[in-house]
């Protein structure tokens, strides 16, 4: 069905991340803003992606993220728990 999500959460320090993926065409968004918006730095960026990339899906998920809590890079590790 077009709106069957795989739903995932991730935890780090004071950080929680609610994480929906569904086969797409790579998109992710943040607390309703783009990634790349929402984590400016590269490492950031890169952490999140890393899930996806190791499992050799980059650009075959749509992923929809509520992120709270902690720090940038507390979200940033929750979100990368929540896609693993």
């Amino acid at each position: 069905m077009a709106n069957d999500y795989i739903w995932g959460l991730g935890r780090r320090k004071a950080a929680v991340a609610r994480v929906r993926i569904r086969p797409g065409t790579g998109m992710i968004l943040v607390n309703k803003r783009d990634a790349e918006e929402y984590f400016p730095r590269e490492d950031h960026q890169n952490s999140i992606l890393e899930p996806l990339r190791v499992t050799h899906n980059q650009g075959r998920f749509d992923v929809w993220v509520n992120a709270k809590g902690g720090g940038i890079t507390g979200q940033a590790e929750a979100i990368r728990l929540g896609l693993a």
